[in-house]
């Protein structure tokens, strides 16, 4: 095997151990929430529970991204970090501080004084909790070159201890203060984000004064940062050819922040409809989001965790802009290999998702929240969530693809093409939530996920062009995996028409969950037996590695 396929095989090494650490924190972080959202259900109101979970939320999550992400994605292209460009790369860091502070003002002004106010009896404490949100991310800026470090070393383990650490304070501090001092309201929300944020920065910085002082870095050869002032801005002109800032990343980082911008636009737009446009009251806005919360956990746990892992890989392994003609064939196989077995795998999980959440979303919410989320369109919102989580599925993986191989002119292209996506995605939730209600925004995110997964499959098979390889062909599953899916999904929905209220213990009807148990079992064995290249695929990328470390 040749320098080049040895590589890449240790680049995808290390990206397996980092989704799998991102997957149990995806998990872990799923759990505290739907655990605190059952005890908070039972002691604040429904209205709290949108201020908190849709606008305080929304603000905390447009601030980070809009002031991170482009710096993040550009700051880990694999042609920039690898170049001994690390004292212009740590300089352009830090400069999401002043972004992170134009954005933490604007928006918290805009929170306070433009949007609808909440109820009066929230209105006391309402434009404090906006400052306080609005401060705490922009406190968690700081952490920002530490985490990027993080991430191009592979401190796989580094990134789950300390936001699991930090999510863990959250959560039990915002139970404890509600339990102890239910009238405080909003307050015992902004304790516990100030908790979160506190953890975090002590945490990340705590480690690297840890692991520089005791010579720790000093046995990574390639590890450029000897002391903590290495992790600051340093701005002398005398060195790096009077540079102060890594040029092609900051290229790109404006590329990526007008693409960020049309793309939180998509990813959060109905919470900015509900927000701008009130469409929605704020307790319809809370329940909106558990069951969101609820049908988004393949997504947020095992999709979102891939996509982050593997844009790294692809990152580092292929040249922006170049064709796969263009690669190391080596190289170029691996990368077409994974690409392939990565699509079938998350298209199985999002169709093994559709089959049994029709037939299943209404007892997983009585289980879950009673009445209040089975009661009105609750089952509807979580049926059509399991379309939308296997579209979410196909575009997180091939965007991830298709992001770690444009250049600049090529994501700047993309982003006029981001900009229609969002206004037709913008204006068709506003006209379908108003027609048929909160349903209406899962319907306008297919469509959006559908146009945005139709451009990426044409830059792939763009990308292949003049080559034999096509790991577009991962996205079609056996025909036989998709009868059984086919067969089963039908069979699980005669049986909740017919068995739902047959054999209840403690409200579980048994024959109907035992037919869908059957049902998953046979869905697994025609996997196994019909789908050997993925099965193959997964267990050499995360059962050998394993046993040979």
């Amino acid at each position: 095997m040749t320098t080049s396929a040895n590589e890449a095989n240790d680049v995808l090494k290390n990206t397996k151990k980092l989704a799998s650490y991102n997957m149990i924190l995806q998990l872990a972080f799923r759990v505290l929430t739907f655990v605190t959202n059952a005890v908070i259900l039972r002691f604040i109101t429904r209205d709290i529970l949108g201020v908190v979970n849709v606008r305080l939320t929304l603000l905390y999550n447009t601030i980070l991204f809009m002031s991170r992400e482009a710096f993040r994605r550009a700051c880990l292209s694999g042609n920039e970090v690898t170049k001994g460009k690390w004292r212009l790369t740590i300089n352009l860091l830090w400069c999401v501080i002043p972004v992170g502070l134009v954005c933490s003002l604007l928006l918290s002004y805009v929170w306070v004084h433009l949007l609808e106010a909440p109820d009066e009896n929230l209105m006391s404490h309402y434009p404090t909790s906006v400052v306080v949100f609005a401060f705490c991310a922009w406190a968690e800026l700081l952490i920002e070159p530490l985490w990027v470090v993080s991430q191009a070393f592979q401190f796989v383990k580094l990134k789950v201890f300390v936001e699991g650490i930090a999510i863990m304070a959250k959560y039990f501090l915002a139970i404890t203060l509600i339990l102890i001092k239910p009238q405080w309201g909003l307050l015992c929300f902004c304790l516990s984000q100030i908790a979160h944020s506190v953890v975090s920065i002590t945490l990340y910085y705590g480690y690297y004064i840890w692991f520089v002082q005791s010579g720790q870095a000093k046995k990574m050869e390639d590890f450029p940062f000897r002391k903590m002032s290495d992790f600051f801005p340093h701005f002398n002109s005398t060195v790096d050819d009077g540079r102060l800032i890594n040029e092609n990343a900051k290229k790109l980082t404006l590329s990526f922040f007008r693409q960020g911008i049309l793309k939180q636009l998509l990813t959060e737009g109905e919470r900015y409809v509900m927000t701008i446009l009130n469409v929605l009251s704020f307790a319809d806005q809370g329940v909106y989001d558990v069951i969101n919360n609820l049908g988004s956990l393949a997504a947020r746990f095992i999709f979102l965790p891939i996509e982050e892992s593997f844009y790294v890989f692809f990152a580092k392994m292929l040249t922006r802009g170049k064709l796969a003609s263009s690669h190391d064939k080596d190289r170029i196989d691996i990368i077409s290999s994974v690409l392939s077995n990565l699509l079938r795998f998350v298209v199985l999980i999002g169709s093994i998702i559709l089959a049994f959440g029709l037939p299943y979303s209404t007892l997983l919410l009585d289980l879950y929240g009673g009445s209040i989320l089975t009661s009105g369109t609750g089952p509807m919102l979580l049926r059509a969530f399991c379309l939308y989580v296997l579209l979410l599925a196909i575009n997180g993986t091939t965007e991830c693809f298709v992001f770690a191989s444009m250049d600049q002119s090529q994501i700047d292209g993309y982003n006029r093409k981001m900009f229609a996506f969002s206004f037709i995605f913008l204006a068709s939730s506003y006209y379908l939530t108003n027609w048929i209600g909160s349903v209406g925004f899962i319907i306008s995110n297919c469509f959006n996920m559908t146009a945005r997964i139709s451009h990426s499959l044409l830059y792939i098979r763009r990308f292949y062009k003049g080559s034999d390889l096509n790991p577009l062909n991962g996205i079609i599953p056996n025909k036989f995996v998709a009868a059984n899916l086919l067969f089963c999904s039908i069979i699980c929905l005669i049986s909740e028409r017919q068995l739902s209220s047959v054999l209840l213990v403690f409200k579980l009807p048994l024959v109907h969950v035992c037919v869908g148990a059957i049902s998953l079992l046979s869905v697994a064995v025609v996997i196994f037996t019909k789908e050997a290249e993925v099965v193959s695929f997964l267990r050499s990328q995360y059962r050998t590695p394993s046993k040979q470390e």
